[in-house]
């Protein structure tokens, strides 16, 4: 298995639209796209990204896929519409938890 991590900052003054748009489209359209979300964590403290995020497929091929075809980018547009510092990376899932 593969992991996809995410991790962004949600920027201010939007955050209830921004978890609309998480729960109404971002995470059915990647489940639709062969990424199965696994986690999801918010940052209280620290200086770290707010979110942190990830999904697992079964090849970083399946994953490279997603995150290049139309659907993803449409995705992806509207995500930054609510947030900053988006970053996103292809790594071999181990089962815990793991960061960017």
């Amino acid at each position: 298995m593969y992991k996809l991590l995410m991790s962004w900052n949600i920027k201010a003054g939007v955050e209830q639209e921004y978890f609309e748009f998480v729960v109404r489209e971002f995470v059915p359209g990647i489940t639709k796209l062969g990424i199965q979300p696994t986690e999801a964590w918010y940052t209280v403290y620290g200086n770290r990204p707010q979110i942190l995020t990830g999904g697992v497929a079964d090849s970083p091929d399946a994953i490279h896929k997603a995150i290049n075809s139309r659907e993803w980018k449409s995705l992806e547009e509207k995500l930054e519409v609510y947030v900053d510092d988006l970053e996103k990376k292809v790594v071999k899932a181990t089962g815990g938890f793991q960061m960017l």
